[in-house]
């Protein structure tokens, strides 16, 4: 079996309570340690987080044999050091894979004098540069090759209203970000930014910020400062590695738009339910298995994407509260239509969601009946 350590939430090997065996999943080999008297399907949930692949998505092959959820390890004749074959079915992973940054190209120039081209600002004079964005409060710099924010957009002080920096390789958002105190929009999309590369101090200081979006970058967690944007009205930050979202986003009263998909996110803080003028959230693609009851607080709520993830139940009240839902997304989770019903309200959402998308529930087909509206993600 290969070396490494056993994955997160399970415990270190114990001779008389766990054992070691090895997972091998597209050409890597993953130690885990559990109980032998844990299940099958037991195995599957713990697999999740280092695979991606949903637990009904997986098939575990043993010595020729498919292995059935009900089933201990003991009783599947597996001990410690066994080896066994994860196969994924299709359409069951958890995310969408890696998000992979795509080749900075640099655009080609034409020959045509009497055309334009996108790579022209980059050949007109800083002093010019700075005229046209101080005169139009947009500096546009997404795809130039950057590594770093130019030092003459801190020029532009109170005039600037949006910065954008998107599909570039900067490295980090420095305290200069403060000068710009007129900043309403900030885009720093597919960068290389880190937890520790944004001055989040002077980003805070930003009062008229309204949107900002930090997707496709290498974010682990967001600090407590960010409950100081009191004017977000969005908040973009797909494709990082969140494992969660900090208390103190509670604060943002004003925040419509949350879009945190494909991060690693196994639970939501219960403040998130004082953010009441939502009216978009994605969690999709995350590693959630519920959402805190305090959702229901979210009378402006219409849309709702929890698609990939290892959901099993939604807070109680959704339905009841949130009188404006109409587009959930539950495409891949383990929600089945038997427990939908028992929910207040279902009835009242059911009819609003048919009525906005003129197409009746897409039932998977199975002994499960899982429940799928991954149709109504658009």
């Amino acid at each position: 079996m290969e070396s490494g350590s056993a994955i997160d939430g399970a415990s270190e090997p114990n001779s008389n309570s766990t054992i070691t065996i090895s997972v091998k999943f597209s050409g890597a080999s993953i130690p885990i340690s559990i109980s032998p008297h844990s299940t099958i399907k037991d195995l599957k949930s713990l697999l999740l987080p280092a695979t991606n692949v949903l637990p009904r998505g997986q098939k575990h092959i043993f010595k020729g044999k498919v292995l059935e959820d009900p089933m201990t390890l003991t009783a599947s004749n597996l001990s410690n050091g066994s080896k066994l074959m994860l196969m994924a079915s299709q359409g069951l992973y958890q995310g969408d894979g890696p998000i992979l940054k795509k080749a900075q190209v640099a655009p080609k120039v034409r020959k045509d004098s009497n055309s334009g081209s996108s790579n022209d600002l980059k050949k007109i004079p800083v002093k010019n540069r700075l005229d046209r964005w101080k005169a139009t409060g947009v500096i546009a710099l997404s795809e130039c090759n950057l590594e770093a924010i130019p030092d003459e957009v801190w020029v532009c002080g109170s005039s600037a209203r949006l910065l954008d920096c998107n599909n570039n390789s900067v490295k980090n958002v420095p305290a200069e970000i403060a000068h710009l105190t007129g900043l309403e929009k900030l885009f720093i999309n597919a960068n290389d930014i880190l937890d520790k590369s944004i001055s989040w101090e002077e980003v805070t200081t930003l009062k008229h910020l309204t949107v900002l979006s930090l997707n496709q970058n290498h974010i682990t967690t967001l600090p407590p400062t960010l409950g100081s944007l009191n004017s977000l009205r969005e908040l973009h930050i797909s494709n990082n590695k969140l494992s969660g979202l900090p208390d103190e986003i509670g604060h943002l009263t004003q925040l419509q738009v949350l879009k945190a998909n494909n991060n690693r996110m196994s639970k939501i803080t219960e403040f998130i339910g004082n953010c009441h003028s939502l009216v978009e959230v994605d969690f999709s693609s995350n590693l959630l298995s519920e959402l805190p009851e305090t959702f229901f607080n979210f009378s402006y709520l219409k849309v709702l994407h929890l698609s990939s993830n290892g959901m099993k139940s939604l807070p109680s009240k959704l339905f009841k509260t949130c009188l404006q839902l109409s587009t959930l997304d539950l495409h891949n989770t383990e929600i089945t239509i038997d427990i939908l019903r028992q929910y207040e309200g279902w009835s009242n959402f059911d009819e609003r969601r048919r009525s906005k998308h003129q197409k009746q529930l897409d039932f998977r087909v199975g002994v499960s009946r899982d429940f799928d509206e991954g149709a109504d993600k658009n």
